[in-house]
């Protein structure tokens, strides 16, 4: 139906501005965690909590074995690993929607695509 088409058209649009703005939300989030990386990237500076973090005790092995911290840098690697996942699925939903070789939704994925990287 013609209803069905318009609103399969607008959909794909969405997905791909989706798409589009996964993509550089997850090119911020990796310049966020590059600012938040340590200068030195000795293990140590990577393992050890900043000052006032209140880290484990030094003298407990069992404490050390498993960090009760996680650095900042970890979870913005984890925020991105989330956005990479959102953005392949997408990806693959757009791919699938294209691939019914149907003129009409390859041009949405087209403008979808178009209009996000613009905004």
């Amino acid at each position: 139906s013609p209803a069905g088409m318009v609103l399969s058209v607008l959909v794909i649009l969405l997905l791909s501005v989706l798409y589009e703005a996964v993509k550089m939300g997850k090119a911020v989030l990796l310049r966020r965690a590059l600012l938040a990386l340590p200068r030195s990237l000795s293990q140590e500076a990577l393992t050890e909590p900043q000052e006032g973090d209140g880290g484990p005790a030094q003298g407990s092995p069992s404490l050390m074995a498993f960090p009760t911290f996680f650095p900042r840098w970890f979870w913005f690697h984890v925020g991105q690993t989330l956005f990479h996942v959102v953005q392949v699925v997408l990806g693959y939903m757009v791919m699938l929607a294209v691939m019914s070789y149907n003129a009409w939704i390859f041009l949405a994925a087209i403008a979808g695509s178009t209009l996000g990287y613009f905004i």
